[in-house]
This record gives C-alpha cells, sequence and structure tokens, in this order.
C-alpha cells in the first residue's frame, strides 16, 4: 500500500475525518516551509498538499495567489518544491506529502524528471490542478510508474463522463471541489455538495476529499458527514499572513487543533 492508501485506511479503522492541509512551497519564505508542515502535523494534519508556485494561478483566490506570489519573488522553483520534501523525510515528517500545482511547471521540468525526482525525494503524489483526465497521459504514466498517485479534481459541474474517466485513472484519494469558483474561505458550504458527492460515490470507490470554501470546525464536521477527508489552504495561508514569524508555527499547530477538532475554540 502507498503511504496515501495506508493514511486512509487509518483514518477509516478509527472512524476519523482525514484533515488535507495545503501550504506554499516558499512562503513566507523558503527556509520557512519545513517549519509549518510539521507544525500542521503536530497540530493534526494526516496529509499536506505543498503548492508548486506557479505565475498564473487560475483556480486560486486571493490569499493563495498572494503566497504564490511571494514565494516565486523569493525564488521559489520546482527544484525547491522537491528539496522541501526531501529535508521534511529527513527531518522524520511521515505523512503523505503530495504535490499541488499546475501542470506548466512539470512540463517545464520535464514530466518524467520531476516524477523521478519527486520519488526519490519522498513524495507520495501529484494533484494536477488544470490538467483534465483526458490530457494527462504522459503525466499519468510517469508519475504511476514511479510509484506515485495521480490525485484529479472533480467538481459540481462535472459530467457523468468526466466522473468515470477520473474514475479510470485515479489513484490515493479524489479531490473534490466544493464550488464553482477560485479557492477561499466561505461561511457557509454550498447546498447542493451533498448531493454532488453522492453523485461521484456511484462511480468511484477511492477516499473523496472536499475542498474550496472551508475553514471552520463546522465545515469540517459538515464535511465529515458525507466525505472521507477535508481540504484547507487558504485559512493556512490567512494564519500564516496574520501571525508573527516567532509565532507562525505555534498559530498553525493550534489553528490545526481546533479545525480537527483536537481542542476548543481558539484562545
Amino acid at each position: 500500500m502507498s503511504r496515501i492508501q495506508e493514511t486512509f485506511a487509518r483514518l477509516k479503522a478509527e472512524e476519523r475525518t482525514g484533515f488535507v492541509a495545503f501550504v506554499t512551497a516558499g512562503y513566507p519564505d523558503i527556509d520557512a516551509t519545513p517549519g509549518l508542515v510539521k507544525a500542521l502535523v503536530d497540530g493534526g494534519a494526516d496529509i499536506i498538499e505543498l503548492g508548486v508556485p506557479f505565475s498564473d494561478p487560475l483556480a486560486d483566490g486571493p490569499k493563495v495567489q498572494e503566497s504564490t506570489f511571494r514565494a516565486l519573488q523569493n525564488g521559489t522553483t520546482p527544484e525547491t518544491c522537491i528539496d522541501a520534501v526531501r529535508k521534511l523525510r529527513a527531518e522524520g515528517v511521515t505523512v503523505p506529502l503530495v504535490f499541488m500545482g499546475y501542470y506548466n511547471p512539470v512540463l517545464a521540468y520535464g514530466i518524467e524528471r520531476f516524477a523521478k525526482d519527486a520519488a526519490d525525494a519522498g513524495a507520495d503524489g501529484i494533484i494536477p490542478v488544470d490538467l483534465p483526465p483526458e490530457e494527462s497521459g504522459p503525466l499519468h504514466e510517469a508519475f504511476t510508474k514511479h510509484g506515485l498517485d495521480v490525485v484529479y479534481l472533480l467538481a459540481p459541474t462535472s459530467t457523468e463522463e468526466r466522473i468515470a474517466a477520473v474514475a479510470q485513472k485515479a489513484s490515493g484519494f479524489v479531490y473534490c471541489v466544493s464550488l464553482t469558483g477560485v479557492t477561499g474561505m466561505r461561511d457557509e458550504l454550498p447546498a447542493e455538495l451533498e448531493a454532488f458527492i453522492e453523485r461521484v460515490r456511484k462511480q468511484i470507490s477511492l477516499p473523496l476529499a472536499v475542498g474550496f470554501g472551508i475553514s471552520q470546525r463546522k465545515h469540517f464536521e459538515a464535511v465529515g458527514r458525507i466525505a472521507d477527508a477535508v481540504v484547507i489552504g487558504s485559512a493556512i495561508i490567512d494564519v500564516i499572513a496574520k501571525s508573527e514569524p516567532s509565532e507562525r508555527e505555534a498559530r498553525l499547530k493550534e489553528y490545526a487543533e481546533v479545525v480537527t477538532g483536537r481542542r476548543g475554540a481558539a484562545t
């Protein structure tokens, strides 16, 4: 079993909703990434999505866009992201580490080279945000060859045919986008989310993770009733942005503990 499969098997056995936490590699600075990741893991994150910065992040809202811009200004590259995974493994982080990003940086780096280097560093997979399954042949082949999972996205607008296409190719888990729009914090979850998840469940047996618009404990609980995991990104970036450098890791750990229910409301 892959690390991702093992994680979801454990979550199922523990009857617990998984927490997939997103951080932009290289934000707020290149050296900060390992410490922020470890703080999230200490606070309860089960899987880490490591965002690969790209100059045209079309699916991302203001918070993630700002973090991506800052990361690029800091000189973050795909090599930097792979090196961050290598450092995390060397420092004892054992949770799944999944790259999340756009196809262009992977293509520019070299698909086969990226897959090999990512696997050698200790990564577990990739979420190619803007790559539909019908066009993902070369990436899918390279990453699966090196034992990495390819996690595809589905949206409320996805057709039954698109869901079927993802069912044929996806591994690890499937990322269900909760709404039509970009990432960002919302007060309430979409009313049609449950029906969307039911449609996906009819064709896909892999674990389902729900992201976009999730930031609060009440969201975590609601998603946990219909899906296997919750993905949070913009709220994590917001915590980092609003914290003093000396307090970032402690604040992130606290946020993770609150949203997962490990502790009560933040003080």
